[in-house]
């Protein structure tokens, strides 16, 4: 078959925008009825630079309707497949969106960009152009279409920059990637390695297509076509037009799988030693980062407390398994360095033994029942380390780690070694930080800037108290504690950016006024009843 990429000239002047998609129209009039594939840019309702929603809406309510219309046309004209990047319009706005047009002219599929750019996803008073990017927390598989027997598999801009998305592509066996890009600050030598890479690891041809930023430019550009094996076909760099060559989409790349193997496509080579335990976070059942996460939320108090012992991998897991947004837990630190979960500082309650928890060794602890207590079933449970906590549910919750250890005067506050772990297991942006004391956190506000942390109730009885804290500290959140806070406490924590835990409820009545009252995040112990009697009022349930 043979492939054309159309690259027109792009403007960072917004006053350009209207030759610069008559020039694009002209290109477009330039294909003739021997293409198969057309593929046209991102974003082909704004050809220039355009700054804030109002102009960016502006500029897709003008043209969009245009470019779609001259698309069908021109899957008709020429009897060709189209695939054209523009705007969708949803009632959330706008979502980017490659569309594939059949050779009638009718949409046969729509792609929506899987990592929007953070200027699509930032608001208009934050400088962005406020799209619809909710779609995009959701977790999904990789979007194919199969179109006269081709499967076809897509990337838009920011797209080709997750490396780590490849492979789950290749799994999908697809024979083309459709490319719609911008890219606006790589050079052409970059460009070219990560779309090489690209191709190298899919076993698939990639059919690129971007804008021109004047003949002179070496960046942006770079509309390509690329087999599989990483042979560049196609490279327009800067220049204007159309990029014309034949494919053969069922021509894959084979080589020996390791000295003297057989012959494989390079991901299933890899796929033999694949290792996912020593990669990032990732999958279906990673839930969204903690900073984009949706409130308001239910937050499990020691796990799911109320039927598991608490602070315990039974009552934790239980919780995560129901579908919590977040858990809470403790942590201490025993007398030899171990950090571990309880919420007391003594064990007569919760185990069955006595003492502080920091006088006893590790061993000494394990030697104890943290079941029975609860229950006759929960016999011989073992107290947790908080690094078995990370290890089994990093990146599937938000994570309120309550550091006991820093609400009183220790010699060592093992500030080091838990950010450490929360590094080692990837899930700094699905954790925060609890404490009362303020040094801790302005502490850990300065080592691990990236974590968020949230100020504890300290005994000052003053509902102003908490957040007039938070704000001196740079703290993200305040954890409210009954009764010591009312709807001042909230409007001035949230006037200032904070949000609001509030430790606790575990009655439905009482968790519906706090969160009509503006609570951010309701603590229970007992999740289940609280989420079943207010499921169908909030939206307290993962994204």
């Amino acid at each position: 078959m043979k492939a054309c990429v159309i690259q027109p000239y792009y403007s960072f002047n917004k006053e350009d925008i209207e030759s610069c998609f008559e020039g694009f129209l002209g290109l477009i009039d330039e294909c003739d009825d021997s293409l198969d594939l057309i593929v046209l840019p991102e974003y082909s309702d704004v050809l220039a630079a355009v700054h804030g929603k109002k102009e960016f809406y502006g500029a897709v309510d003008k043209y969009n309707g245009v470019i779609m219309q001259k698309a069908s046309e021109l899957a008709v004209r020429c009897h060709a497949i189209v695939c054209v990047n523009a705007s969708f319009y949803t009632e959330l706005g706008v979502r980017n969106t490659t569309f594939v047009l059949d050779r009638e002219g009718n949409i046969a599929g729509k792609y929506f960009k899987a990592h929007p750019a953070p200027s699509e996803v930032k608001t208009d008073s934050q400088g962005g152009n406020e799209l619809d990017v909710e779609y995009s927390y959701l977790p999904e598989a990789p979007y194919v279409l199969e179109i006269e027997g081709m499967r076809l598999g897509f990337m838009t801009c920011y797209d080709f920059y997750f490396y780590e998305n490849f492979a789950r592509l290749a799994r999908e066996n697809v024979d083309v990637i459709i490319g719609c890009s911008h890219q606006r600050t790589d050079t052409h030598e970059a460009l070219s390695i990560i779309n090489r890479f690209l191709c190298y690891n899919t076993n698939a041809y990639l059919v690129r297509v971007a804008v021109s930023l004047g003949e002179d430019s070496d960046i942006c550009g770079c509309s390509s076509i690329i087999a599989p094996d990483g042979k560049v076909l196609v490279d327009m760099k800067s220049r204007v037009g159309l990029g014309v060559c034949d494919i053969d989409v069922k021509d894959k790349y084979y080589k020996p799988a390791g000295f003297g193997g057989v012959l494989k496509s390079h991901y299933e080579y890899i796929e033999e030693g694949r290792r996912p335990w020593l990669y990032r976070n990732g999958g279906a059942s990673v839930v969204p980062f903690e900073d984009v996460m949706k409130y308001p939320r239910l937050c499990a108090h020691r796990g799911f407390s109320a039927v598991c012992p608490e602070n315990s991998m039974v009552a934790l897991g239980s919780a995560v398994a129901l579908g919590a947004e977040e858990i809470e837990f403790d942590i201490w630190s025993t007398s030899d360095g171990v950090l571990v979960s309880c919420h007391d500082d003594t064990l007569d309650r919760v185990s069955d033994g006595e003492g502080k928890i920091y006088e006893k060794t590790y061993a000494e602890l394990m030697q104890l029942d943290f079941g029975v207590k609860h229950g006759e079933k929960f016999k011989g449970l073992r107290i947790a380390t908080f690094e078995e906590i990370l290890k089994k549910f990093s990146g599937r919750v938000v994570m309120n780690i309550h550091v006991k250890i820093w609400d009183y005067k220790f010699d060592d506050d093992k500030l080091c070694e838990i950010v450490a772990l929360i590094r080692k297991y990837d899930c700094a942006r699905h954790v925060y930080f609890m404490t009362t004391n303020d040094e801790m956190t302005a502490k850990a506000r300065k080592y691990a800037p990236e974590i968020a942390c949230c100020v504890g109730f300290d005994g000052n009885p003053d509902p102003l108290s908490m957040p007039r804290r938070a704000i001196a500290l740079g703290a993200q959140k305040i954890q409210l504690f009954k009764p010591y806070f009312n709807a001042e406490t909230v409007k001035l924590a949230h006037e200032n950016g904070i949000l609001c835990n509030v430790f606790w409820s575990d009655e439905p009545d009482e968790a519906r006024e706090f969160f009509k009252m503006g609570i951010d995040t309701v603590l229970t112990n007992d999740y289940l009843r609280i989420y079943t009697a207010l499921k169908d009022e909030f939206p307290i349930k993962k994204v």
